[in-house]
């Protein structure tokens, strides 16, 4: 089925929502000059009680550009952040992109070998760093084997850091030392360059990098913002809003929701290392935060709490839940204590991450997505056939369209080719549209496990497992995790002679070969494995028996 204007989903759409608003598409540079125009000495930025305003950010991420500048890196290189949540991220994230560079985004939940693999693959020789325990090791060991050229290491201490970290070594540079010098040319960005090399899942189990432009970005915070027009909902941020800063900026959720949306509204951003129960009730309790982006893990924390509804969440205006889906009971439980809706929806990397959003007086429905935001186009696809669009509840694959998506993948031609149909990036989600325009998820044509609102892909993990010497077969699949979401499994067949595998053997070969987020929650050893009939390991098969198995 066509789908032509007014599309089905308007007639849906809250009160004050239009879809044809006008979506602005600018490059990042120039969202943060318009900030700082705009809002000034105001606070951008708390972090560790300190507040960054918009000037200073402003003022700070020109002394990186000219810090980028003077190492010699040009239009169109590649700089790598390894980075927690700290101030050196939006500073060196806006500098970088006034020196005409490009972005990579690693995760610190990555192994090593994927960080390299990432460095290789999007060509970044520079890589940006701190100087907390941990990841500093890592970052020196990614230098010491030749996967970059240069280190810079921001010195934790500059923003008020509880503990002490590590020296800087003598053969990086010291944030100190870089920041500073002669201001960078006018590289003339415009909206279609790209900004920023986002991985996420590819094809054959490594990482691919979806190319984000400065318009796909821009565009995003400019359709959310057309959306929070709404009269029914409390979606709009801007001037006194305080925005709790908990998810990683190095995620596409935080990097597009909390970062470039507050810094484009004038909110402030009350930035944190990582999640943590108590001092997140302190910051709504006692620094009256506003809003809440959230993942599920984090209001499951929450939702635990023995006191929760004595604790004093009435600052909260809005708060949401995104990267995986929310448990229905635990989503009652937070609304009722909070007194937010907790807004859910749907969205990719690919997407930057906005797809869909759910209003939030419409009632929850098991796999509902929501509406497709203001400026964007979905559909419905035959899942033999990409050219052809389904009717309403019909099942097939989302297809989706508009100036937040992707132009494609950093160096995957074959992939972008079957990435796309007539001008429609096709998600690899299986879902339908009823007849009012919502749109609801079933199934992924994909294997991939949502954990902890992190992306874990299942052939990776089982390329690391086949390293063990006893491993004969090796299948990977997600199942139910209260905490998590999601969580992989692992199933094995051993070699002959093999005596045994114990999870906890097991767990112990993967700490240098998975991520964090990636590493499995149980072992089945078998046999042997169901395959299909061609002779493939079937995950399917592997699947349906645990659901069956789950009641």
């Amino acid at each position: 089925m066509g789908l032509t204007r007014p599309f089905p989903w308007e007639a849906s759409y809250p009160e004050g929502v239009r879809w044809d608003a006008p979506v602005l598409r600018a490059t990042l540079p120039e969202l943060l000059a318009t900030a700082a125009e705009k809002f000034g000495d105001g606070p951008a930025i708390e972090f560790r009680e300190r507040q960054i305003s918009f000037n200073e950010l402003a003022r700070r991420a020109g002394l990186a550009a000219a810090g980028f500048h003077r190492l010699g890196l040009v239009r169109g290189d590649t700089v790598a952040f390894y980075l927690h949540n700290t101030p050196y991220h939006p500073i060196a994230f806006f500098g970088a992109f006034q020196a005409g560079l490009r972005v990579v985004l690693l995760s610190p939940l990555d192994a090593p070998r994927v960080l390299a693999h990432k460095l290789q693959d999007s060509r970044a020789r520079t890589l940006l760093t701190s100087n907390i325990p941990g990841m500093l090791q890592v970052a020196e060991r990614l230098l010491a084997e030749g996967h970059a050229d240069r280190l810079i290491v921001g010195e934790d201490a500059a923003w008020g850091t509880p503990s002490p970290g590590l020296p800087v070594p003598a053969a990086a540079i010291a944030w100190t030392d870089f920041e500073g010098g002669p201001a960078p040319p006018d590289h003339g960005l415009t909206p279609d360059d790209v900004a920023c090399l986002q991985y996420t899942g590819g094809t054959t189990g490594l990482p691919r990098a979806a190319m984000l432009t400065h318009g796909n970005l821009t565009a995003a915070i400019s359709m959310l913002d057309n959306w929070g027009a709404s009269t029914s909902a409390p979606f709009s941020i801007g001037i006194g809003d305080r925005v709790l800063g908990v998810l990683p900026l190095f995620h596409i959720y935080a990097l597009t929701g909390v970062l470039l949306r507050s810094i484009s509204a004038g909110a402030e951003i009350m930035l944190r290392p990582r999640f943590d129960v108590a001092t997140t009730l302190a910051d709504i309790e006692q620094k009256r935060a506003t809003v809440f982006p959230g993942v599920p893990t984090m209001w499951i924390a929450l939702a635990g709490l023995p006191d929760l509804e004595t604790r004093d969440f009435s600052s909260l205006k809005f708060a949401g839940s995104g990267g995986a889906p929310l448990p229905a009971e635990i989503a009652v439980r937070i609304e009722a204590a909070t007194g937010c809706r907790l807004g859910g929806g749907w969205g990719m990397t690919e997407t930057s991450p906005i797809g869909a959003l759910i209003p939030t007086d419409v009632t929850y429905k098991p796999g509902l997505i929501g509406l497709p935001v203001p400026g964007l186009v979905m559909r419905i696809v035959s899942l033999d056939d990409p050219a052809v669009a389904l009717g309403p509840n019909e099942r097939g694959e989302i297809a989706i369209r508009g100036p937040n998506v992707t132009p494609g993948y950093y160096g995957r031609p074959e992939e972008n080719a079957k990435a796309f149909a007539d001008g429609w990036f096709l998600t690899g989600d299986v879902g339908h549209m009823d007849e009012r325009g919502f749109f609801f998820l079933v199934d992924r044509k994909k294997d991939m496990i949502i954990s902890g609102g992190f992306n874990v892909y299942p052939a990776m993990i089982e390329d690391a497992v086949y390293e063990h010497p006893d491993v004969a077969e090796c299948a990977v699949i997600g199942i139910a995790d209260p905490y998590r979401g999601q969580a992989a499994k692992v199933f094995v067949s051993l070699k002959p002679g093999a005596v045994s595998l114990s999870y906890e053997a097991l767990k112990v070969f993967l700490t240098d070969r998975v991520g964090r987020h990636e590493m499995p929650v149980a072992l089945e050893i078998r046999e042997s494995l169901p395959k299909t009939p061609v002779g493939k390991l079937s995950r399917k098969e592997l699947s349906d028996e645990e659901t069956a198995k789950a009641g």
